[in-house]
């Protein structure tokens, strides 16, 4: 990985800082555990600050700093994009989806207090993540604009489509431009919501998107496509969730689709995709180019 414009910090450190940044946003925004109902508010705070990658908010500092975003309204939009998605995890693993037992090193959240509270905490994680969009120090324009991307990017034409088309999809054969397409909906709405917002917050719109969308929809799917091929490679261990899920469960994934060779090929190329969508961004858009390769190119 290359580092970006002379003078700044390398990827480690800039990921270290915003992280460090989002950690102590997520804490005082979320609901105190000892307020009532405290189990409700104990679930949420284990399932969101339980660590994570969080590529989502990286993705949204990536993109605002490029844009030049006040960072207090990058703050919440990183927020908002990662409650809904360790909502969209805690749904996931209930024993009504995947069932799953294991998820960021720990117990699932359904399993660590039970169901109804685990899906509750998910509920009430997708809520908090419009109230920190409503209560961000933007115009009305922007926080709009913010809640509206966020909404179509979890909607049933995003993440929540996608996810019901891979429950039914289970025991299938699927073509790779269907995988594609359920993928785009599932995981890269979302990733590509995350890489918007951040421009959003500058209240940049329009064709000015355009770069980041292409940006945007090949690391989207990229990050798919190497959790496929992780979860053939790589150990509970080191992912930090069940291995080999997928083949147990007989869902179709790039690996069953494509093959393992083929599959690592296809995120270099969404990888090589991503990075010759910036070409005309500028040194201010480094930190994008390296989180494209720290998508692609990661071990978990």
């Amino acid at each position: 990985m290359m580092d970006s414009a002379a003078g700044a910090p390398p990827l480690a450190d800039w990921m270290r800082e915003r992280l460090v940044r989002f950690e102590t946003c997520a804490q005082a925004a979320l609901p105190p555990a000892g307020r009532s109902p405290q189990r409700l508010h104990e679930a949420m705070r284990y399932a969101a600050l339980g660590g994570g990658k969080r590529v989502r908010p990286l993705l949204v500092y990536a993109a605002g700093e490029w844009a030049g975003a006040p960072a207090a309204v990058l703050d919440c939009a990183a927020l908002a994009v990662e409650f809904v998605h360790v909502y969209s995890l805690i749904h996931d693993d209930l024993p009504c989806m995947d069932d799953d037992v294991l998820r960021r090193g720990r117990p699932t959240v359904h399993v660590a207090f039970d169901e109804a509270t685990a899906m509750l905490a998910g509920d009430a994680l997708q809520a908090e993540a419009f109230r920190v969009l409503a209560d961000a120090p933007a115009s009305a324009d922007v926080r709009a604009a913010l809640m509206r991307e966020l909404a179509h990017a979890a909607s049933t034409s995003g993440m929540c489509g996608g996810q019901a088309i891979d429950l039914a999809a289970t025991g299938k054969r699927l073509t790779q431009d269907e995988l594609e397409a359920m993928h785009r909906m599932k995981t890269g709405a979302l990733l590509l919501a995350a890489v918007r917002m951040g421009a959003m917050a500058a209240g940049v719109h329009g064709a000015a998107l355009e770069p980041l969308d292409r940006y945007g929809r090949a690391v989207g799917l990229a990050f798919q496509v190497v959790d496929d091929v992780l979860d053939v490679e790589g150990s509970a261990q080191e992912l930090g969730k069940t291995a080999g899920k997928d083949a147990r469960q007989n869902k179709p994934t790039y690996v069953s689709v494509l093959g393992l060779a083929a599959a690592r090929a296809r995120a270099e190329e969404l990888r090589r995709e991503a990075l010759a969508a910036l070409a005309e961004a500028g040194s201010g858009a480094a930190r994008l180019r390296q989180l494209a390769d720290f998508i692609v190119l990661r071990s978990h």
